[in-house]
């Protein structure tokens, strides 16, 4: 599909709530989200010219609306001070081994409980972890979205939020810890 096979008139009916939805799970604002899939509009219709057909037409619209994302998560984590390396290292001391990385025996997750179901299905499990991640310092959800729900490789989230690898792996631990504790408050 080239720029001339684009059908920017069926963009909304065809690919709007898939790219809300997107939007929705990366930013915690609806009308944000909105607005985003909105922009991501205008910016395709502003470079329609410049598509070359090595991608779907959802494929290309979802990457503009993700680097739209990332703008945002760049917004929110500028200006953020950067975590003391060294504190944070001494507070994981208590949870993870300093040898290994693995989890100590006492602070290690528990297990949900639920045999044979995948709780990343259920809609009420999403909707506690959403609550939990919308807890998160702006930073910490950028790096954790960024990384778990996007796969997104940690040069390229370090370069994106100008974060060094130790921040970068000190924010990601953080953002499990509090994750983790959140859900076995709320879902356990």
């Amino acid at each position: 599909m080239t720029s001339d096979k684009l059908n920017p008139h069926q963009w909304v009916k065809e690919h709007a709530d898939y790219l809300y939805a997107y939007a929705r799970a990366r930013i915690n604002d609806e009308e944000h989200a909105r607005d985003l899939v909105q922009e991501t509009f205008l910016a395709a219709l502003e470079k329609v010219k410049t598509f070359e057909g090595r991608s779907s037409e959802r494929t290309w619209l979802t990457a503009i609306l993700r680097n739209k994302i990332v703008d945002v998560y760049r917004k929110k984590s500028s200006g953020l001070v950067n975590i003391e390396v060294k504190q944070a290292e001494e507070e994981q001391a208590d949870f993870f081994d300093s040898e290994y990385g693995h989890w100590n025996s006492g602070p290690a997750p528990r297990p949900f409980g639920i045999d044979n179901y995948d709780p990343l299905a259920s809609k009420e499990f999403n909707s506690i972890l959403m609550k939990c991640m919308q807890k998160l310092p702006a930073l910490w959800l950028s790096v954790f979205t960024m990384k778990h729900m996007d796969d997104e490789a940690t040069d390229r989230i370090c370069a994106e939020l100008k974060l060094t690898p130790s921040n970068f792996w000190v924010i990601i631990h953080r953002a499990k810890l509090n994750l983790r504790a959140c859900l076995q408050k709320n879902w356990i």
